[in-house]
């Protein structure tokens, strides 16, 4: 597959007073043709940044940046028409609109033939399941409607990049399956993606590759499973027990983090990690502190590497 995205020593300073500070250092990184690919880190990290300069709404400050084969800095307008961005939210939508007039805005603006706007319409709210609410005014839409009528805005000028920020914020879980979903049948139709997301399940589920982004520094990158098998060597325990003193379980030294959640009084779930190995002597330890009735080593979920690699991150 050929590479859609190609960024070499992306750099980028912001005045501030007393000199410059420095949100991207030196990024480098490659995406491929109908990836979908992760932006992943803390807020402040850079990802918003990177993804202005991709999109071509911010100039580096050092290093290049080529998108579909274009330069974004002196080639930004080959690049425009054939990209489009969501973000997160419900920013940018017309609420007194219906969502067949909000799409015939767009498509006017989009340039895109009269005769032809109807057709395309059509095809695009059928494709995020709004066909019946088209009618609708989007103001009495759900946020996970307004998430959904983003991307068939996204789609009138046939993209073959997408940039996601944050899609499923603030969505039920429902909303956020659904949308999970069209992000997935976006994909099958070979566009590629970038996708930034504090919701580790989306990334999970819907990433080929991930970039953790700290410091303005891409730190990893690698599938969703290479990440997990880089804190294999991590001792993560999930115990479910009737505690007796839940504080007291808390301050002990002998877990490097320990988690507890109330089942109903006085049964907890508890997840922790330890540099003990032997199960046994795990369960011996915990018996301190009340009954165990189940304990298991967890398998390395992507929130624990993120966990791991952002520790030390402020």
């Amino acid at each position: 597959m050929k590479n859609i995205i190609e960024v070499k020593g992306l750099t980028r300073f912001y005045k501030e007073k007393g000199g410059q500070k420095c949100v991207l250092d030196n990024v480098s990184f490659e995406v491929k043709e109908g990836e979908v690919f992760g932006l992943l880190g803390p807020n402040g990290a850079g990802k918003t940044t990177t993804i202005k300069i991709l999109t071509t709404l911010l100039l580096p400050s050092a290093g290049e940046a080529k998108v579909l084969g274009y330069d974004v800095v002196s080639e930004s307008h080959k690049i425009r028409d054939k990209i489009n961005f969501i973000y997160g939210g419900e920013r940018g939508v017309y609420g007194r609109l219906t969502a067949k007039e909000y799409m015939h805005y767009f498509c006017t603006l989009y340039k895109i033939k009269n005769k032809a706007q109807s057709g395309l319409i059509k095809e695009l709210l059928n494709l995020v399941n709004l066909q019946d609410a088209e009618n609708q005014k989007i103001h009495t839409y759900s946020k996970g409607m307004v998430q959904r009528l983003h991307i068939a805005r996204c789609l009138i000028n046939d993209p073959k990049l997408l940039f996601l920020d944050e899609p499923t914020i603030g969505l039920d879980p429902i909303g956020a399956k659904l949308l999970r979903d069209l992000v997935k049948e976006l994909s099958k139709k070979g566009i590629t993606i970038i996708l930034t997301t504090h919701y580790m399940q989306d990334a999970d589920e819907l990433c080929d590759r991930i970039a953790f982004i700290r410091n303005g520094k891409v730190s990893l990158i690698g599938e969703p499973n290479y990440i997990k098998d880089s804190c294999n060597h991590l001792n993560l325990y999930e115990a479910t027990m009737n505690i007796q003193d839940v504080d007291q379980l808390k301050q002990d030294n002998y877990f490097n983090k320990i988690e507890v959640e109330t089942i109903k009084e006085p049964f907890y779930t508890v997840n922790f990690e330890v540099n003990e190995t032997r199960i046994e002597t795990i369960t011996q330890h915990l018996s301190n502190y009340g009954d165990v009735l189940k304990i298991r080593k967890r398998d390395i979920s992507l929130e624990d590497a993120y966990i791991y690699h952002m520790k030390d991150v402020g």
